[in-house]
């Protein structure tokens, strides 16, 4: 699956769908326009982008989507950040996206979680793409950000985690 290594980036390809999704491994900030997109207070993003496994879309030269993916233990990973460039959205990218996740991840671990905000489409579309609700923590959006967050029209305090088995995984990392 993986194929060639450029000193602090290794691209990664898994079909001709995807094109080239590369996994950073140096320079992560270089992408911070896009993860602000998905986690829009940078001190945020600083808790968890140098732990995180960075997978960058590019569609040439540009890169059009991003996500962060944690090692929490046990055979669990967390996807921290989910960022499509807003001139892709809603054309299926981010759909695609977890789709190449779940296959990448799905012999490392055994089930993914995703954090959001209580926003219907968010929800939903974590659900469209096969997450199921799993718990939520009170107040974090209120307890963890500097200002209030409002997405979709609504004012955001819990945190909303889903979960999604991943097949054919086995649990912990290599």
């Amino acid at each position: 699956m993986r194929a060639k290594k450029i000193e602090g980036i290794e691209f990664v390809r898994f079909s001709e769908e995807f094109k080239e999704i590369k996994l950073v491994k140096e320079q992560k900030k270089h992408y911070l326009e896009l993860l602000l997109l998905g986690d829009e207070q940078e001190s945020m993003i600083d808790r968890y982008l140098e732990e995180a496994e960075l997978f960058v879309w590019q569609k040439g030269a540009e890169a059009i989507a991003v996500a962060c993916v944690t090692d929490e233990g046990a055979g669990v990973c967390e996807l921290k950040n989910l960022a499509v460039k807003s001139s892709y959205q809603r054309k299926g990218f981010g759909k695609r996206f977890l789709n190449y996740l779940f296959e990448y991840f799905k012999n490392d671990f055994r089930l993914m979680l995703v954090g959001t905000g209580e926003s219907k489409s968010t929800m939903a579309f974590y659900e469209s793409c096969g997450f199921r609700y799993s718990h939520r923590v009170k107040n974090f959006f209120l307890e963890n950000y500097d200002h209030l967050i409002f997405e979709d029209g609504c004012f955001l305090r819990d945190m909303v985690f889903f979960k999604k088995e991943l097949k054919t995984a086995i649990s912990g990392r290599k």
